[in-house]
């Protein structure tokens, strides 16, 4: 893990620890959980660290406790980021798919089918062509179906006409996450900024729909 420049800017454990606002026993835990990868060594009992141990930190922080990933599951994460034998795509799917996508659909519950039914039109209705052909292999795909089904059981409305506007306002999402993660240089710098933005994101989006709810009932009802 280098710069992306190739020059390397060496500092030592405490100055990681200082400007990442890691403690070093953390990250020394962090290295020995493979979480991290090892310093550059430059003696029998030193070793320096870069830019890229310092963004690795920030993800894994975001990853453990933000997230609230557990450390077996964040190890998966990063090293999908880590691996330089994916085109970039793949690699950020791979990244992001290790991350925890909530319950799964119950195949034994009837109302999974007719979930998995909408969820494809839905799809279909989009042109998403990429989330069709992954379709069952996509933990997206799964969480999607999962709360469809929840809300086919308890009888909430959740056709496609229903939530279409959701959609839509997750595709302007998508862009919106891309052209950000592009201001990264490509490689392992945008992979791991892809994966703490949809940690670090979620719960902003979250916040910001239910004051939008509290701001159009404002409006209505107010």
């Amino acid at each position: 893990m280098t710069l992306s420049n190739g020059r390397r800017k060496g500092m030592r454990l405490a100055e990681l620890s200082e400007r990442s606002g890691v403690p070093i026993p953390t990250v020394k835990y962090y290295l020995r959980e493979r979480l991290l990868p090892p310093g550059h060594r430059i003696s029998a009992t030193q070793a320096e660290y870069d830019e890229g141990h310092l963004r690795r930190l920030r993800l894994v922080r975001a990853l453990i406790q933000v997230g609230r990933i557990p450390v077996a599951t964040a190890r998966e994460v990063v090293a999908a980021v880590a691996d330089e034998g994916l085109d970039p795509h793949a690699r950020l799917g791979a990244a992001v798919w290790a991350i925890p996508h909530g319950a799964e659909p119950d195949e034994d519950d009837p109302a999974t089918e007719t979930a998995r039914r909408t969820a494809d039109a839905l799809l279909e209705q989009l042109g998403w062509t990429f989330g069709r052909e992954v379709g069952a292999q996509s933990p997206a795909y799964r969480m999607v179906v999962s709360g469809i089904a929840t809300m086919v059981r308890l009888g909430y409305p959740c056709g496609t006409g229903q939530l279409l506007p959701y959609a839509r306002s997750a595709a302007e999402l998508g862009v919106a996450d891309l052209d950000l993660v592009e201001q990264y240089e490509p490689g392992e710098e945008q992979v791991e900024a892809a994966v703490a933005l949809t940690v670090l994101y979620e719960p902003v989006l979250l916040g910001l729909r239910r004051l939008a709810q509290a701001e159009e009932s404002r409006r209505r009802f107010g």
